[in-house]
């Protein structure tokens, strides 16, 4: 979003100054691009990395049943650009395979230094559903396995889009439907997606509401998580990119926040799940050359974001 853009919406709405003044206590006036306290996770011991966007550890503690030990992680970034920008530029990942239903890596692959053996885009062509504006989680699940059958020396990424919104079970439109390009030059979430609009006041729906449709995504991607780890060998660790605020006071200026805003890290946002499953032998994991990918049409990317609420 162009910086004249940025002042205008602040003025629209004051709350947004002060959003800006804590990304500058926790950035450091700019200092830092990332929560330098984070997790790294390519440092951690596991074969498959399930990745769950946008899901809070408290959530995922009251809501999982999957078998495993569970303890939390404190996230590089609270946004998916920082998480990716944080774990994945830069780094040899030649031993991994990142298969995703999110298309911010695409969108940044020219800034960032990517050398993973394999990107699989699930959210391009039949991997999409235009009714939900999303990937659906059975989706992922299927384009995993066939992942690990294919690759099986390397590394898994398997990063679902729930339970980040649109919020596949419930029969809303807030969060389906809402979303509409005004400038198409958006960095980072819409004003109009659904945590802005319940930040600036302009969506009627309670916090109590609104948490529970959160969950009831969570609970909705679980459910074929669970068939991914009955079928993966190895270890597999079940964790998340970032959470979200849902109506917690954020820091230093206690304003009451909503979403995932890039540069803030109260726990909220921060403070993730970390799930190790055994199942079966551990795989023989080898670096191999970078496998190109076809090329992915731009405009594509922006109208996959803009549905997730990434755009204006």
């Amino acid at each position: 979003m162009k910086t004249t853009n940025r002042f205008l919406r602040a003025v629209a709405n004051p709350r947004l100054f002060v959003r800006g003044f804590n990304r500058l206590f926790y950035r450091r006036a700019g200092l830092r691009s990332e929560n330098t306290v984070g997790v790294d996770v390519f440092d951690e011991d596991w074969d498959t990395l399930v990745v769950l966007d946008a899901c809070r550890y408290d959530m995922f503690e009251s809501t999982s049943q999957l078998e495993g030990t569970l303890s939390s992680r404190v996230s590089k970034g609270s946004s998916t650009v920082e998480w990716l920008r944080a774990n994945f530029d830069g780094r040899d990942l030649r031993d991994t395979v990142y298969v995703t239903a999110n298309p911010q890596l695409e969108e940044n692959r020219d800034r960032w230094d990517i050398q993973l053996h394999k990107t699989i885009n699930v959210w391009l062509d039949e991997g999409w559903d235009d009714e939900t504006g999303t990937v659906r989680a059975e989706t992922m699940t299927e384009a995993a396995l066939e992942a690990a059958e294919q690759f099986p020396h390397k590394r898994l990424v398997v990063h679902y889009m729930q339970p980040h919104y649109p919020f596949v079970p419930a029969e809303t439109d807030f969060d389906k439907k809402h979303l509409q390009q005004i400038d198409g030059e958006g960095d980072g979430p819409s004003s109009e997606n659904v945590w802005n609009q319940k930040f600036k006041g302009e969506l009627n729906i309670s916090r109590d509401e609104l948490w529970a449709i959160y969950v009831d995504n969570l609970q909705y991607v679980l459910k074929y998580v669970e068939e991914l780890l009955t079928d993966l060998s190895g270890r597999t660790v079940v964790t998340a990119d970032h959470g979200n605020y849902v109506g917690e006071r954020a820091s230093p200026l206690p304003i009451q926040e909503y979403g995932h805003p890039r540069g803030l890290y109260d726990d909220p946002v921060v403070r993730v799940p970390w799930l190790v499953h055994e199942h079966g032998s551990r795989r023989n994991i080898r670096r191999s050359n970078i496998q190109s990918s076809n090329g992915v049409e731009m405009e594509t990317v922006s109208d996959r974001l803009r549905d997730l609420g990434y755009r204006e």
